[in-house]
């Protein structure tokens, strides 16, 4: 599970050094919910926003905030196949900013899939396949801690049902959670 706040960066994606200033005009609250109107026209699922910014209570970023030090903004969603994906960027000197040109990132790739470039959409959609997290069994389950031996078997059939390769889930991820299932399992009273 990825949690909105505090910034949770990527795994393996650089960081820049020097953020600029964009040319964006537009309020925090619009920059933010386009990004949630962005992946809901790319017919994406449970997308989630990670900033440095405290959240309103429906899990969004609080607009009129400080502006935090670190201004990175990652979104992780799943795509339409269901396939977990993230976008980061942090090159812009604000949060604001730097959730614009996410919004845009997604309208860009929205706009390959318009056009046709279904192959070229594709390899792209590749590139932004979410690494996996380091994450110990219980938070890949996404059960608490010291779950019972019946709970850690219920959920994994659940993920399991939802996630198979045969149902659109990749090898990866069953593999991530069969591993996590298994190191439960140890860790159960």
């Amino acid at each position: 599970m990825i949690e909105a706040y505090p910034l949770r960066w990527p795994d393996g994606w650089p960081r820049t050094k020097w953020p600029q200033q964009s040319r964006y005009e537009l309020s925090f609250a619009r920059a933010r919910d386009e990004i949630v109107r962005q992946v809901r026209l790319a017919r994406g699922h449970n997308p989630v926003i990670t900033t440095n910014v405290p959240l309103r209570r429906d899990g969004l970023p609080l607009a009129n905030m400080a502006e935090p030090t670190d201004s990175g903004v990652a979104l992780y969603w799943d795509d339409k196949d269901r396939k977990p994906r993230v976008i980061a960027i942090d090159a812009w000197r604000t949060v604001r900013e730097n959730m614009r040109a996410v919004a845009q990132a997604i309208e860009s790739l929205r706009t390959f899939e318009r056009t046709g470039a279904k192959a070229v959409i594709d390899r792209v959609y590749d590139g932004f396949a979410r690494l996996p997290e380091a994450q110990d069994a219980f938070q890949v389950l996404g059960i608490q801690r010291g779950a019972s031996r019946d709970a850690i078997v219920a959920r994994f059939r659940d993920l399991a049902r939802e996630l198979h390769p045969d149902r659109g889930g990749s090898n990866e991820t069953m593999a991530r959670i069969t591993a996590a299932y298994h190191e439960a399992l140890n860790a159960a009273p």
